[in-house]
Protein backbone atom coordinates (compact mmCIF):
# COMPACT_ATOMS: atom_id res chain seq x y z
CA UNK A 1 0.00 0.00 0.00
CA UNK A 2 1.11 2.95 -0.93
CA UNK A 3 1.78 6.14 2.14
CA UNK A 4 0.00 8.89 1.49
CA UNK A 5 1.94 12.47 2.65
CA UNK A 6 -0.12 15.83 2.01
CA UNK A 7 1.54 18.90 2.90
CA UNK A 8 -0.69 21.50 3.54
CA UNK A 9 1.01 24.97 3.45
CA UNK A 10 0.77 28.69 1.74
CA UNK A 11 2.73 29.99 -0.85
CA UNK A 12 5.39 32.62 -0.05
CA UNK A 13 5.86 30.51 3.54
CA UNK A 14 9.10 30.35 5.02
CA UNK A 15 7.43 27.50 6.82
CA UNK A 16 6.16 25.85 4.99
CA UNK A 17 8.83 26.36 2.56
CA UNK A 18 10.80 24.40 5.35
CA UNK A 19 8.48 21.24 5.03
CA UNK A 20 8.75 21.16 0.88
CA UNK A 21 12.60 21.03 1.35
CA UNK A 22 12.76 18.07 3.53
CA UNK A 23 10.44 15.70 2.13
CA UNK A 24 12.56 17.00 -1.54
CA UNK A 25 16.01 16.21 0.37
CA UNK A 26 14.11 12.79 1.43
CA UNK A 27 12.98 11.78 -2.14
CA UNK A 28 9.17 11.72 -0.61
CA UNK A 29 6.52 12.35 -3.11
CA UNK A 30 3.74 14.53 -1.20
CA UNK A 31 0.27 16.02 -2.34
CA UNK A 32 1.14 19.77 -1.79
CA UNK A 33 -2.69 21.56 -0.99
CA UNK A 34 -2.41 25.61 -1.19
CA UNK A 35 -4.56 27.06 1.56
CA UNK A 36 -5.64 30.67 2.07
CA UNK A 37 -5.21 31.95 5.37
CA UNK A 38 -7.70 34.40 5.17
CA UNK A 39 -10.01 31.52 4.06
CA UNK A 40 -9.08 28.69 5.92
CA UNK A 41 -10.50 25.25 4.28
CA UNK A 42 -12.37 22.98 6.98
CA UNK A 43 -9.70 20.42 6.06
CA UNK A 44 -7.12 23.21 7.95
CA UNK A 45 -9.15 23.59 10.86
CA UNK A 46 -9.84 19.84 11.23
CA UNK A 47 -6.13 18.65 10.85
CA UNK A 48 -4.93 21.65 13.20
CA UNK A 49 -7.81 22.65 15.28
CA UNK A 50 -5.65 24.04 18.07
CA UNK A 51 -3.40 26.70 16.38
CA UNK A 52 -5.50 26.59 12.73
CA UNK A 53 -2.12 27.42 11.05
CA UNK A 54 0.14 25.78 8.17
CA UNK A 55 2.24 23.92 7.09
CA UNK A 56 -0.07 20.41 8.32
CA UNK A 57 1.43 17.18 7.10
CA UNK A 58 -0.95 14.99 6.72
CA UNK A 59 0.98 11.28 6.79
CA UNK A 60 -1.40 8.55 6.12
CA UNK A 61 -4.36 10.08 7.59
CA UNK A 62 -2.21 11.50 10.75
CA UNK A 63 -1.85 14.96 11.21
CA UNK A 64 1.48 16.58 12.14
CA UNK A 65 1.62 20.27 12.93
CA UNK A 66 4.37 23.20 13.70
CA UNK A 67 7.34 23.03 11.41
CA UNK A 68 10.18 21.74 13.75
CA UNK A 69 7.73 19.23 14.74
CA UNK A 70 7.17 18.25 11.33
CA UNK A 71 10.98 18.51 10.13
CA UNK A 72 12.11 16.06 12.76
CA UNK A 73 9.13 13.23 12.29
CA UNK A 74 10.21 13.43 8.73
CA UNK A 75 13.79 12.74 9.88
CA UNK A 76 12.62 9.84 12.22
CA UNK A 77 10.28 8.35 9.44
CA UNK A 78 12.60 8.33 6.71
CA UNK A 79 16.38 7.58 7.49
CA UNK A 80 17.38 8.70 3.62
CA UNK A 81 19.95 11.63 3.60
CA UNK A 82 18.85 12.87 7.87
CA UNK A 83 18.93 16.35 8.65
CA UNK A 84 19.46 15.78 12.04
CA UNK A 85 22.94 14.14 13.50
CA UNK A 86 23.42 10.82 14.55
CA UNK A 87 25.37 12.11 18.35
CA UNK A 88 22.91 12.81 21.03
CA UNK A 89 24.83 15.64 21.73
CA UNK A 90 25.02 17.37 18.43
CA UNK A 91 21.23 16.49 18.01
CA UNK A 92 20.26 18.24 20.72
CA UNK A 93 23.17 21.36 19.57
CA UNK A 94 21.04 21.51 16.25
CA UNK A 95 17.44 21.53 18.33
CA UNK A 96 18.59 24.30 20.05
CA UNK A 97 19.43 26.40 17.43
CA UNK A 98 16.47 25.68 15.72
CA UNK A 99 14.39 26.60 18.20
CA UNK A 100 16.52 29.68 19.28
CA UNK A 101 16.11 31.21 15.00
CA UNK A 102 11.93 30.63 15.58
CA UNK A 103 12.06 32.21 18.93
CA UNK A 104 14.47 35.02 19.08
CA UNK A 105 15.77 35.58 15.15
CA UNK A 106 12.50 35.29 13.76
CA UNK A 107 10.29 36.84 16.61
CA UNK A 108 12.87 39.80 16.82
CA UNK A 109 13.13 40.45 12.52
CA UNK A 110 9.34 40.70 12.62
CA UNK A 111 9.13 43.19 15.01
CA UNK A 112 12.22 45.15 13.76
CA UNK A 113 10.33 45.21 10.20
CA UNK A 114 7.07 46.36 11.02
CA UNK A 115 7.68 48.05 14.54
CA UNK A 116 6.35 51.58 14.48
CA UNK A 117 9.36 54.37 14.21
CA UNK A 118 9.32 55.34 17.39
CA UNK A 119 9.75 51.58 18.74
CA UNK A 120 11.93 50.74 15.63
CA UNK A 121 15.75 51.60 17.06
CA UNK A 122 15.35 49.31 19.29
CA UNK A 123 14.10 46.41 17.81
CA UNK A 124 16.36 46.52 15.16
CA UNK A 125 19.18 46.59 17.87
CA UNK A 126 17.86 43.29 19.22
CA UNK A 127 17.10 41.99 16.05
CA UNK A 128 20.79 42.89 15.07
CA UNK A 129 22.07 40.87 18.40
CA UNK A 130 20.31 37.90 17.76
CA UNK A 131 21.95 37.77 13.74
CA UNK A 132 25.25 38.58 16.30
CA UNK A 133 24.46 35.47 18.27
CA UNK A 134 23.84 33.12 15.26
CA UNK A 135 26.23 34.11 13.23
CA UNK A 136 28.78 32.84 15.71
CA UNK A 137 27.45 29.67 15.64
CA UNK A 138 28.13 29.65 11.80
CA UNK A 139 31.38 30.75 11.72
CA UNK A 140 33.83 28.90 9.71
CA UNK A 141 30.78 26.67 8.25
CA UNK A 142 29.44 26.26 4.83
CA UNK A 143 26.45 24.65 6.71
CA UNK A 144 25.28 24.39 10.06
CA UNK A 145 26.16 21.10 10.68
CA UNK A 146 29.39 21.19 8.20
CA UNK A 147 29.25 20.43 4.53
CA UNK A 148 25.09 18.89 3.83
CA UNK A 149 22.25 20.93 4.44
CA UNK A 150 20.49 20.48 8.06
CA UNK A 151 18.01 20.96 10.87
CA UNK A 152 19.36 24.49 11.69
CA UNK A 153 20.16 25.41 8.40
CA UNK A 154 17.06 24.25 6.97
CA UNK A 155 14.79 26.50 10.29
CA UNK A 156 16.98 29.44 9.30
CA UNK A 157 15.88 29.74 5.57
CA UNK A 158 13.83 32.94 7.11
CA UNK A 159 17.40 34.68 7.43
CA UNK A 160 18.94 33.51 4.29
CA UNK A 161 16.07 34.75 2.01
CA UNK A 162 12.87 35.76 3.54
CA UNK A 163 14.46 38.45 5.66
CA UNK A 164 16.87 39.79 3.12
CA UNK A 165 13.52 40.07 0.41
CA UNK A 166 11.62 41.81 3.63
CA UNK A 167 14.52 43.93 3.89
CA UNK A 168 14.25 45.62 0.32
CA UNK A 169 10.59 46.10 0.87
CA UNK A 170 10.32 47.25 4.22
CA UNK A 171 13.65 49.61 3.48
CA UNK A 172 14.86 48.52 7.22
CA UNK A 173 18.30 47.08 6.77
CA UNK A 174 19.07 44.00 9.53
CA UNK A 175 21.93 42.02 7.89
CA UNK A 176 24.74 42.79 5.37
CA UNK A 177 27.87 41.04 4.05
CA UNK A 178 29.48 43.95 6.32
CA UNK A 179 28.06 43.77 9.70
CA UNK A 180 27.87 39.63 9.02
CA UNK A 181 30.30 37.92 6.78
CA UNK A 182 29.91 34.84 8.19
CA UNK A 183 26.39 34.62 8.32
CA UNK A 184 25.63 36.84 5.03
CA UNK A 185 28.21 34.09 4.08
CA UNK A 186 25.84 30.93 5.07
CA UNK A 187 22.81 32.91 3.09
CA UNK A 188 24.45 33.02 -0.16
CA UNK A 189 25.39 29.20 0.08
CA UNK A 190 22.00 28.17 1.18
CA UNK A 191 20.21 30.03 -1.30
CA UNK A 192 22.11 28.94 -4.33
CA UNK A 193 21.49 24.98 -2.89
CA UNK A 194 19.52 23.71 -5.60
CA UNK A 195 16.98 22.21 -3.21
CA UNK A 196 16.59 25.10 -2.24
CA UNK A 197 16.63 26.97 -5.03
CA UNK A 198 13.64 25.04 -6.62
CA UNK A 199 11.24 25.95 -3.35
CA UNK A 200 12.09 29.92 -3.24
CA UNK A 201 9.16 31.86 -3.54
CA UNK A 202 9.05 34.35 -6.69
CA UNK A 203 9.28 37.77 -5.95
CA UNK A 204 5.57 38.62 -6.43
CA UNK A 205 4.96 35.44 -4.62
CA UNK A 206 6.52 36.94 -1.91
CA UNK A 207 4.90 40.55 -2.22
CA UNK A 208 1.23 38.56 -1.85
CA UNK A 209 2.94 36.61 1.55
CA UNK A 210 4.38 40.00 3.04
CA UNK A 211 1.55 41.65 2.60
CA UNK A 212 -0.69 39.26 4.24
CA UNK A 213 1.15 39.15 6.87
CA UNK A 214 1.24 42.53 6.99
CA UNK A 215 -2.71 42.90 7.68
CA UNK A 216 -2.55 39.62 10.20
CA UNK A 217 -0.08 41.89 12.22
CA UNK A 218 -2.45 45.40 12.23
Amino acid sequence: MAEEVKLFGTCGSPFSSRIQVALKLKGISYEYIEEDLTNKSPLLLKYNPIHKKIPVLLHNGKPIVESLVILEYIDETWKANPILPEDPYDRATARFWAKYIDEKCVAAAVKAFWAEEKEREKAVEEACECLKTLEGALKDKKFAGGETLGLVDIAASFIAFWLRSFQEISGVELLTEEKFPDLFKWCEEYVEHPIIKEHLPSRDELIVFVNKRRQNLK
